[in-house]
């Protein structure tokens, strides 16, 4: 019969091999295990192709599919490249994301699972994918220049409610319309102010000749806006029909206007 001490000894031994074990398919966890957790988090709209690396040190593009059949195409230009710092093992976030082409800088995310933050950076939308949300958008078909941009986002769990303090910019630069012969459209700001579960909204136009403004909120998960949209003097002939797929006509003192109105 063994002794106890050398029963002890196998116990440590076999508990160094399996941490070990643990640890090494930690380490070696392949990149595709990034895309599972996209896919899921997203609820499957986004996919991560091409992943190359591991877990903790890895690239791949991100993706999006029309259908189900469909092709998975970029959704951004370039490719993602992530480090994960092994503290996640802790419950410590500490990652850093880059991709040249479609960030201004790296974005790096620091916390732990109940509250992180996330660093300042500008990232480049696809004004194609716009198309996507489809009427007016879809027959309007716009293009120009999408630029997402934050401050020092703040996100905080309280069981499953997810709270955001900061503020989103979209600007849309240059936009167009294949309905329209006047390009560009103009350039305009829309800004998020992220207040825990809800966001004020508002839009302004930096350049006509189509003018648009307007205001609203996102209260839980549901977006609601007023505004109105119509063309500087001189451009309302050449803006009419375009501008009457957006909404219905309204006077705004004496001056004809297009509601905006989502609800």
């Amino acid at each position: 019969m063994a002794s106890p001490a050398t029963v002890s000894a196998k116990i440590v031994w076999f508990l160094i091999a399996l941490l070990s074990v643990i640890f090494t398919v930690f380490f070696f966890l392949p990149a595709s295990w990034m895309g599972v957790l996209i896919e899921r988090q997203t609820l499957g709209r986004l996919s991560l192709c091409d992943a190359q690396g591991s877990f903790w040190n890895g690239s791949g593009f991100v993706g999006v599919a029309a259908g189900v059949n469909d092709p998975v195409t970029p959704l951004f230009p370039g490719r993602f490249n992530w480090k994960i710092s092994p503290l996640i093992l802790l419950t410590q976030l500490d990652l850093e994301l880059q991709n040249p082409e479609a960030l201004s800088v790296p974005v790096k995310i620091a916390g732990n699972f109940s509250e992180w933050h996330v660093s300042p950076s500008v990232l480049v939308l696809p004004t194609e994918r716009l198309e996507g949300l489809g009427a007016p958008l879809n027959t309007i078909g716009p293009s120009g220049k999408l630029h997402l941009s934050w401050n020092n986002l703040q996100f905080m769990r309280d069981g499953s409610i997810l709270n955001a303090q900061g503020q989103l910019q979209l600007n849309l630069s240059e936009m167009a319309s294949r309905l329209s012969p006047v390009r560009p459209l103009g350039s305009y700001k829309m800004v998020f102010d992220l207040q825990g579960v809800d966001a004020d909204v508002s839009l302004v136009t930096e350049t006509g000749p189509m003018m648009l403004s307007g205001s609203g909120l996102v209260k839980a998960g549901h977006f609601q806006f007023s505004g109105k949209a119509w063309a500087q003097e001189g451009q309302e002939t050449k803006l009419a029909n375009l501008l009457n797929l957006l909404g219905q006509r309204r006077k705004d003192g004496d001056k004809d206007v297009i509601a905006l109105e989502f609800k």
